[in-house]
């Protein structure tokens, strides 16, 4: 590999060049968040003078150790607070403009619950985008504890625009301080800030999606890819109990900013597992939380007013999401009819909407569609329908609708190509799109999950082309893919991603009519879900949670 040298503003920075990419690894964006800038909006990084050595990925941020199959030969996990950094993968004849051009952008924010991942992670390298005439970027933001934990108690600091009075949200004001860093100096590395798509996965979508609720994020990006996630917040309410919980944990007499600072971080992580596990599996403990400071709303009240209309929105689910988890759960993989309505009762009942919507019926919605289009319905397999359409594709498709009245750029696609790992049990799950994206199917060790060969590396292709036409002109319409038309409800549009590529028009209706209307406008319910009680858990709201283990319910 090459040297290769970039001025910007914070300092040189020295990369390495292999393939006609450059790649600029560990790029600090942020001051570190550690003693007083713990619990803190990410402040900006003060600057170094000699020339930084960006040829190796930094530490992730302090997390559980990984599971089975979380982590990849190769993957950084060494773990430290000060771990702000972003990666930028860049086409070599782009850096410092040398061929008078500047290039799309594309920043990723990885998911993992907010509490696990990181953006150095082998799944995610951008150099694939790189070669398509993209700059590529990921980083890293503050997970669990540490972004995302909420109480007044912590409102010690005024942040910057919006966040005054504010707290919790640390993980996302790190988000929004990445993106001020690529506008502030992705120039230097050949990309235009004028034109930037913000694209995430899961949590990484939920993401996305706050960030296009946040005046102060929405002027930084042009573009937003929402892949298997949706508008998704915690009440401050439900959020300060956690944080009390926790501080109880850790053996304090209360809430306080000083005594939190004070923690171990190992101690902290320690404790933050501890309080996962009170909630039984029933929900992601820590989210995006409406704190009145950065978030005033939950950020589906912000997208069904409009006020995301100048951005080019891209969205999308997997067939299957849920089968991920209902296979990695031993109790989950049987399930006979009692379990299943048991199951269904409880994702409705802990996202407070269970005078809203009748778990029942729309089990029995589910059962005659899937029935009439020569489906499987076995109580396994609707229990994944149930999982799926409830946390992932019905609400992806309420933000899609409540988006497109107020801007026509408003894109839908379905991935159902299947994964051959597990005997073909995972159908198209969660996550199974990433190695199409980011076309990492060619790495052998992931290719065990995505499937390989001819055909897998024909469907990423299709779909980098798309995602780079998006972030090049705001349509993912391009020769491989054919075009496709604006998602809007008298059609519903949507590009089907597999072993066939096709548009078709309103997927899996009958599902998603009955939830929507069920739920009435966007906002409406998701709002409601957040305010009623004060209990440990956050609701599980729908697009919010998952719910995939713990003992049953009663009925």
């Amino acid at each position: 590999m090459d040297e290769v040298r970039v001025e910007t503003a914070c300092g040189p920075v020295v990369g390495r060049a292999s393939g006609g990419v450059a790649s600029f690894l560990a790029v600090p964006y942020a001051a570190p968040p550690v003693g007083a800038g713990r619990f803190a909006p990410a402040r900006p990084h003060a600057g170094w003078s000699e020339p930084l050595d960006a040829s190796g990925f930094s530490a992730i941020c302090p997390q559980p150790p990984p599971g089975p199959g979380d982590s990849l030969p190769g993957d950084s996990t060494e773990a430290s607070e000060d771990c702000l950094t972003l990666n930028i993968w860049s086409p070599l004849p782009a850096l410092g403009g040398r061929d008078g051009g500047l290039r799309p952008v594309m920043v990723f924010v990885h998911g993992g619950g907010f509490a696990t991942g990181s953006g150095a992670v082998s799944l995610y390298r951008g150099e694939w985008f790189a070669r398509r005439g993209v700059v590529a970027v990921t980083f890293n933001y503050r997970l669990g504890a540490l972004g995302w934990l909420a109480h007044p108690a912590l409102a010690g600091e005024a942040g910057e625009a919006g966040e005054a009075g504010g707290c919790g949200n640390w993980g996302l004001t790190d988000q929004i301080a990445a993106l001020e860093w690529v506008r502030d100096h992705v120039a230097s590395f050949g990309g235009d800030p004028g034109n930037v798509t913000v694209f995430g996965e899961s949590a990484g979508a939920m993401s996305v999606a706050a960030l296009c609720s946040v005046p102060r994020a929405r002027r930084l990006v042009r573009r937003a890819i929402v892949e298997s996630g949706a508008a998704a917040a915690v009440g401050l309410e439900s959020a300060a109990e956690l944080c009390e919980e926790l501080c109880g944990r850790l053996g304090l007499a209360g809430v306080s900013l000083e005594a939190l600072r004070a923690v171990p971080v190992e101690r902290l992580v320690e404790a933050q597992g501890a309080v996962a596990g009170a909630f039984e599996g029933l929900g992601l403990p820590f989210l995006p939380v409406v704190d009145g400071g950065l978030l005033g709303a939950h950020p589906s009240v912000a997208i069904s007013r409009g006020e995301a209309s100048g951005v080019d929105l891209l969205i999308g689910t997997n067939r299957d999401e849920w089968a991920l988890f209902t296979h990695s759960t031993a109790a989950l993989r049987e399930i006979d009819e009692a379990r299943l309505v048991r199951l269904a009762r409880r994702h409705v009942r802990f996202a407070r909407l269970e005078d809203v919507v009748s778990a029942d019926g729309f089990l029995e919605v589910l059962r005659s569609a899937r029935a009439r289009r020569g489906e499987p319905v076995d109580p396994r397999r609707l229990y994944t329908a149930f999982g799926t359409d409830w946390v992932f594709r019905v609400p992806s498709l309420r933000l899609a609708e409540a988006h497109a009245a107020a801007h026509r750029a408003t894109y839908c696609y379905l991935f159902d190509w299947e994964t051959p790992f597990g005997g073909g049990m995972l159908g198209s799950c969660h996550a199974l799109e990433l190695p199409f994206v980011f076309g990492t199917v060619r790495n052998p060790v992931i290719s065990v999950f995505s499937g390989g060969g001819e055909e897998a590396e024909r469907l990423s292709g299709r779909m980098q082309s798309a995602w780079v036409a998006f972030a090049s002109t705001g349509d993912p319409s391009c020769e491989e893919v054919g075009d496709w038309p604006a998602y809007e409800p008298s059609r519903r549009a949507t590009m089907r991603l597999g072993r066939t590529v096709e548009l078709v028009g309103a997927p899996m209706e009958e599902e998603r009519a009955f939830l929507a209307g069920a739920l009435g406008p966007y906002g409406e319910a998701e709002t409601l879900s957040i305010t009623r009680g004060r209990e440990l858990r956050p609701s599980l709201l729908p697009g919010t949670m998952v719910p995939s283990t713990g003992p049953d319910p009663g009925t």
